[in-house]
């Protein structure tokens, strides 16, 4: 069995770049959506906004200084320059358990981010930086999908980022299609960046052509078995680390396999007409508070464990 700081590091590492992928390609979208100046461009950005907790900063900034803060505000715990640092912290702990190849990559794009001349740079050109910065974090991910073994240690950084995943699309999704008077999402261009800010335009147009439909969105989002970034996909592969690393510990009670089993089976056997019967809101919080479950299970079993637990009889 994997040492507690050893396997919460590894954890921490798959989550912290999940995230700082996921802001980066926001504020990328929004910057881009803004481009014309249209009501769908402020939509773009009011979507990226709330979807990080921030609706308010969408009429307090422009587009340019809300996009700058979320990639390089040291002073907020979530922007991408603090999840690369914490991510790079985490990895410099475990460095014996990822391979060199993903610790120079991450090396570098941390390095990147947090040099002088950073926000120069973002100023200058901030498409190609964000653009760069989310190409070296596929890379990263590219580095340790190829180079690391698929043993424990891949599987706590898999099982972070997936988890991470899982979380993020939601609340992306719960900020357009969630039951709120007045905010429903339908304009066309909007639809678009909100495909493009789950990185699903392509991956969409290959199944639906060119119907940008809010209930098709849904559909893929949530329940499509093969694309990697809709939730019934992260919440699968949650599920799957999962039970891999339970069998090699041990414990009592609800342990994350199961908590993570549950959610998988509801997401596998609910469909588009359930969904819209029920209200898109309640599945998307489900998914929301059943994740902060399993982290928490997560914990309890791997990490913060009473150490009798650990020792042989």
């Amino acid at each position: 069995m994997m040492l507690a700081r050893v396997a919460d590091s590894l954890y921490w590492l798959g989550r912290y770049i999940e995230r700082a992928e996921h802001l980066s390609r926001l504020s990328s979208v929004m910057l881009n959506a803004t481009l014309d100046q249209t009501d769908a461009g402020v939509q773009a950005v009011w979507i990226a906004l709330s979807a990080v907790g921030e609706p308010e900063m969408s009429s307090a900034v422009g587009s340019f200084e809300a996009a700058e803060a979320l990639v390089l505000d040291r002073a907020d715990p979530n922007s991408v320059v603090s999840s690369l640092s914490r991510a790079r912290e985490n990895a410099r702990q475990v460095r014996d358990q990822i391979t060199t190849e993903t610790w120079e990559r991450l090396n570098l794009l941390y390095l990147k981010v947090t040099d002088e001349n950073a926000k120069r740079d973002f100023a200058d050109a901030s498409t190609t930086f964000l653009h760069d910065v989310i190409a070296d974090l596929h890379l990263f991910k590219g580095a340790a999908d190829t180079t690391m073994s698929h043993g424990e240690s891949w599987r706590f950084m898999m099982l972070g980022m997936y988890l991470e995943r899982a979380q993020l699309v939601s609340r992306l999704l719960e900020v357009c299609f969630a039951e709120t008077p007045g905010r429903q999402i339908n304009d066309h261009i909007a639809l678009v960046s909100l495909l493009r800010m789950a990185c699903a335009l392509e991956p969409y147009l290959r199944v639906y052509t060119a119907e940008i439909e809010p209930r098709h969105i849904l559909e893929f989002l949530v329940f499509d078995e093969d694309f990697p970034r809709s939730i019934r996909f992260a919440t699968s592969q949650i599920e799957a680390n999962l039970s891999v690393l339970a069998r090699r510990a041990g414990g009592e009670g609800a342990g994350p396999e199961r908590i993570a089993g549950r959610l998988k089976a509801r997401l596998q056997f609910a469909d588009i007409n359930e969904l819209e019967n029920q209200g898109a809101g309640a599945l998307l919080a489900t998914v929301v508070n059943e994740c902060a479950r399993i982290h928490e299970a997560i914990y309890e079993t791997f990490v913060a464990y009473p150490l009798e637990m650990r020792l042989p009889a």
